[in-house]
């Protein structure tokens, strides 16, 4: 059970991922098999994900599944196993990376100064150390070097254009990663060269 403040915030996202997955989020995930209109959800996947997140801080999937199987079950009785939850929740991201473009352009400050925009990159470690070898996601990340901590590291690098606030953090405008190796600078005139002048 969860306080009634919370179940409010709980519907609100619901209702906010339904109306934005009819209109757009649905041509993303489409499916071409048999299973095209499964008893759980995309919606109610996305708005557990959102919502557990959010108002519960829980950011690991199990912990997220644990969680939702013993607070909601009686939101979302037909809640599937970990596993499958976690498949279904994989198959989403191009559908998280739309939601998340949406609600950045939904929700953007009112004081931001859109004449000024800052680009910085942080890294996401995999793996640690010189001699290291990664075994996470050797897909996508590579060996880079991070100069402000000093260390070599198996990862990605994350990417972020924001706009200035000033007298706070920047609101992001774009948000893009990379594996390890890539510069800063070549990324950035990827991304986002044609946008700045």
């Amino acid at each position: 059970m969860i306080p009634k403040k919370k179940e409010l915030k709980l519907i609100r996202i619901y209702m906010y991922i339904c109306d934005l997955y009819d209109s757009e989020l649905k041509y993303y995930c489409q499916r071409y098999s048999n299973n095209n209109a499964p008893s759980f959800t995309d919606q109610e996947i996305m708005t557990i994900y959102l919502f557990a997140g959010c108002c519960q801080k829980y950011f690991m999937v199990k912990d997220i599944h644990s969680f939702t199987k013993e607070y909601l079950s009686s939101w979302f009785p037909l809640l599937p196993s970990y596993q499958t939850f976690n498949l279904r929740l994989n198959r989403l991201n191009e559908c998280f990376k739309v939601l998340s473009q949406r609600l950045i352009s939904s929700f953007t400050p009112e004081n931001c100064d859109f004449d000024v925009s800052l680009v910085d990159s942080m890294p996401v470690i995999t793996c640690a150390g010189r001699n290291r070898v990664a075994k996470v996601a050797k897909e996508i990340t590579s060996k880079g070097y991070c100069s402000t901590k000093n260390q070599y590291y198996y990862g990605l690098k994350l990417h972020a254009l924001a706009f200035r606030r000033k007298g706070t953090i920047p609101f992001p405008e774009s948000i893009t990663y990379t594996s390890a190796e890539d510069n800063d600078l070549t990324v950035f005139k990827q991304n986002w060269g044609d946008i700045i002048v």
